[in-house]
């Protein structure tokens, strides 16, 4: 007898689907402009000198990538400044975003977990990778989590050989 045959995968046997949030990652690279560098004296933003800057900049760097605006600063920037540089940005910009590297992701997730239809799901038994490569915010995990609970029978976090319960529908 081969021992080959012997040998039985449980984890290929129990029907569960793993789902790695990964996968959902923005492929596109994050930029974040900060605003800090157009105000005088680390400041104030003067309108003109402003207004100068958004006609010369070069803003084919921006091209194919997503930006978060930011103010690193304490100052006080008038809205209208945030205004000019996203509709300046967006001819270049796959996105634009008010915020940091961070809250672009959770944008980005948010609204690619937002087309998922969650009824391919319908009473599976789901785990949900962790710790993987790949920067996964835990909004995208809530989020994906609350669409899935709707449809799937379970849900477990982890590795299919090892994982935590997080969700099972009451029978």
């Amino acid at each position: 007898m081969d021992i080959q045959e012997n040998i039985v995968n449980k984890v290929a046997q129990s029907g569960l689907i793993t789902i790695d949030l990964a996968n959902y990652a923005p492929k596109e690279e994050i930029v974040v402009y900060d605003i800090k560098d157009n105000l005088f004296h680390g400041l104030i933003l003067k309108e003109k000198d402003f207004r100068t800057f958004i006609k010369e900049h070069d803003w084919s760097q921006y091209q194919n990538k997503h930006i978060g605006i930011i103010c690193s600063t304490d100052a006080i920037v008038p809205t209208w400044a945030y205004m000019l540089l996203a509709n300046r940005l967006e001819p270049y910009a796959i996105s634009v975003h008010f915020g940091n590297e961070e809250t672009v992701l959770d944008n980005l997730f948010t609204q690619t977990l937002d087309q998922i239809d969650f009824s391919a799901y319908q009473d599976e038994r789901v785990v949900v990778k962790g710790c993987g490569e790949i920067y996964v915010p835990e909004s995208a995990f809530i989020k994906f989590t609350l669409g899935l609970s709707k449809v799937v029978k379970s849900i477990m976090y982890g590795e299919p050989c090892s994982t935590v319960p997080v969700y099972k529908r009451k029978s």
